[in-house]
């Protein structure tokens, strides 16, 4: 995706899907709080999809960021099925179904996902055919049909398929000499019945629509100075003679399969981690179908057939008008029309870390030996910030060891170059590669053989847990003596979805920090057990403790008549333990703001549980991604920010690390987010008591309200310039 917006990218979607273990509740019922104070977390997921569904439904958005989300919205829900409906699927047919943390039977859930998700993707594919599309017709984007176009352009087109696509094609039949073939998930196919019209026998066959061309053909230029496309699927069904010579074309019809595609490796099990990922990786693709889309337009006898081979259920089958597959649709977004797209925004080098005279370049470490930088990306620069830390460290001789935790990076990572070259230049390097990170597996057991190769000491963490902290460590010789300087965020160390995520970073030399990190790491690459950090909460031990003392707290504070105040923000609420603590302190007066971006297990606004609890989401050009969590404490804020979401697999299956931060013009800063992100002047969606997501997005006289992430860009980038003294 190469413009600047986005909900989610490929991965991001897993970012906040919860993986199918079979999870018991956190909390435990005192019996002070009712049964019925939780919202399905499937149903959550869906509505989150629903609001991004409502941005490209938005006609005062930008025309291509419209498409744009329109794609986002389908590779959402292809994740969302692929993870999420097969998880559960799976526990049903195999008899390990428990009530969901509603209490529901998983098989009854299953049902209203299924007639939740139908309704949505009719609603999104209406959105295209009825919306998008003609607006893009208007701005001389055309995405034309096999009927559009004239003889000439169909001469033009001719060529284009037998030199380009033609040769790339695979006909499959299908007949007692050759069986039904496999249909890889998520491909775009061509269902095909032929009659051979001497013996009058009808046969069927099946193509495969080739992923390794664009989805949309782009037409050659008719003079009209417009852009017109064709998509790929319906310009090969009109040269379906060629791939049959001699037959009858009988019909034609569009399908597409949605297969479960999670892994599960028996760590326990396992002698070569590694090796078992790799096994499952390639049999992810063999997992079994549990959605079907069609053209509304197939016949009976052809999706009979199908139904049959794919052994797929009525209620799995989704009927849509063509085209499927719109997560196609990201290719427009390369298309060069400014005016169709956001404003540009160029995020800023943060003040604390430029230099003060312009021709030189900042020292790194004397910021952050000055003082802790937060930083907030994607408004700061992650180049100039965290990779420029990295590659400071890895080219510095006075540095001794660079440790790094590594979840998701990009395919040419400098923050993986860089832990090389300081690895070939004799520093200690260790680098903790997550290679169970869904749907990353392959790309990260890349890396980690690319780092071992260079001398790089790669662990994989602990057995049972993933590793979803984002830490770097660096130890520096200064004056014989040894520091540390330390980075920890919120996201990936990933310079590419750095500039399409919200995330928050810490960099601080903080000599506490420095020894917590140290004792953490020695924790992930050997046998040590920490039972306690001064400046940092970490799971799966201490996370979720700490963070229920922390909201007893605010509790008592209130009971006691001293002021009191939660704010959190992050991508998922649905740790019951965690929400049963936040009712509690909502019936002891606490005024608690939550902002989130996902999925949101608890109940806003009810009378008697949750009525002095504030729920919003916010969602834009940018995916929303930080966790902040923040108490007041009695006037003395203790504010936390990190990796963690509020869900059974952050709190109880990975290592995630929070870090307190201390200087209060950093609090300052994140306080005055969360006050923009909760004020009635700021659009976002407002959960209500009945569990459902109200849009606010324009004031009472009709006027837009403010979009939360162009204030922050224009308030950072407004800033006065500083500069990092040397």
């Amino acid at each position: 995706m190469d413009n600047d917006s986005a909900i989610a990218d490929p991965s991001s979607a897993t970012d906040s899907l919860d993986e199918y273990d079979i999870d018991e509740s956190s909390s435990v019922d005192d019996g002070t709080l009712i049964y019925d104070r939780y919202l399905d977390r499937e149903l959550s997921w869906l509505a989150f999809n629903q609001r991004v569904l409502e941005l490209a439904e938005d006609e005062s958005l930008p025309l291509l960021e419209r498409a744009n989300f329109l794609a986002i919205f389908a590779s959402n829900l292809d994740e969302f099925f692929m993870v999420r409906v097969a998880g559960l699927k799976r526990r049903i047919d195999t008899g390990l179904a428990v009530p969901t943390n509603t209490g529901r039977a998983p098989a009854d859930v299953l049902e209203e996902l299924s007639a939740a998700a139908h309704a949505l993707q009719e609603r999104h594919a209406a959105e295209f055919r009825t919306s998008v599309k003609p607006a893009l017709d208007a701005e001389g984007i055309h995405i034309e049909s096999w009927s559009d176009l004239g003889p000439e352009d169909r001469e033009r087109v001719d060529e284009i398929f037998s030199s380009q696509i033609f040769p790339v094609l695979m006909p499959l039949a299908v007949d007692p000499a050759h069986p039904f073939p496999y249909i890889s998930g998520l491909s775009l196919n061509l269902s095909i019945r032929v009659r051979n019209p001497k013996t009058q026998k009808e046969e069927f066959a099946r193509l495969k629509v080739p992923s390794v061309l664009p989805r949309f053909i782009q037409l050659p230029d008719d003079g009209s100075d417009q852009l017109r496309y064709i998509p790929l699927e319906d310009l090969i069904s009109n040269h379906l003679d060629a791939l049959f010579p001699g037959m009858e074309i009988l019909a034609h019809h569009e399908f597409r399969v949605t297969r479960n595609e999670d892994v599960n490796v028996d760590e326990d099990e396992s002698e070569n981690l590694i090796k078992s990922l790799e096994k499952q990786i390639l049999n992810r693709r063999f997992g079994p179908p549990i959605r079907l889309e069609i053209t509304d337009d197939m016949d009976e006898v052809t999706l009979g057939l199908l139904v049959r081979e794919l052994k797929i259920t009525e209620q799995e089958v989704y009927r849509l008008p063509a085209p499927l597959n719109l997560g196609g649709l990201f290719q427009l977004t390369r298309i060069d029309r400014p005016a169709l797209k956001y404003p540009r925004h160029v995020p800023i080098t943060s003040q604390s870390l430029m230099p003060t005279e312009g021709n030189e370049r900042a020292d790194i470490f004397r910021a952050i030996a000055r003082k802790d930088i937060l930083l907030h990306h994607p408004y700061e620069s992650f180049s100039t910030s965290v990779q420029a830390f990295l590659e400071q460290a890895a080219a510095d001789p006075d540095v001794l060891a660079i440790k790094q935790t590594l979840y998701r990076t990009s395919g040419d990572s400098p923050i993986v170059e860089a832990l090389i070259d300081a690895a070939e230049a004799g520093k200690a390097v260790l680098a903790l590669v997550e290679i169970k990170a869904r749907f990353d597996e392959t790309a990260n057991i890349s890396w980690a053989r690319k780092l071992e190769k260079a001398g790089v000491h790669v662990v994989y963490g602990l057995v049972g847990l993933k590793t979803h902290c984002k830490l770097a460590l660096v130890v520096r010789q200064e004056e014989g003596k040894l520091r540390h300087y330390a980075h920890i965020g919120t996201g990936n160390y990933n310079p590419k979805t750095s500039r399409l995520y919200e995330d928050l970073g810490l960099l601080t030399a903080d000599d506490q920090v420095g020894k917590d990190l140290t004792r953490l790491f020695n924790e992930l690459s050997g046998y040590a057990i920490e039972k306690k950090f001064k400046r940092l909460l970490v799971a799966p031990r201490h996370l979720r403790k700490g963070l229920v003392k922390q909201i007893a707290n605010e509790a008592k504070n209130a009971r006691a008549g001293l002021p009191s105040g939660i704010r959190i923000k992050l991508n998922s609420m649905v740790d019951e333990a965690i929400i049963d603590a936040l009712y509690r302190a909502n019936n002891a007066g606490v005024p608690i703001d939550i902002v989130v971006r996902g999925i949101c297990s608890l109940r806003a606004g009810v009378p008697g549980l949750s009525e002095n609890i504030r729920v919003r989401s916010v969602l834009g050009r940018y995916l929303e991604h930080s966790r902040v969590f923040s108490f007041h404490n009695n006037g003395d804020p203790q504010v936390f920010i990190g990796s963690s979401d509020m869900m059974h697999r952050n709190l109880d299956r990975r290592v995630e690390a929070l870090v307190r931060i201390v200087e209060p013009e950093h609090i300052e800063e994140l306080d005055y987010m969360f006050d923009l992100a909760v004020a009635d002047t700021t659009a976002s969606w407002w959960l209500d008591s009945e569990g459902d997501w109200v849009r606010h997005g324009r004031s009472e006289d009709g006027e837009p309200l403010d979009d939360l992430q162009n204030v922050l860009m224009k308030r950072i980038t407004q800033r006065k310039r500083g500069g990092a003294r040397r």
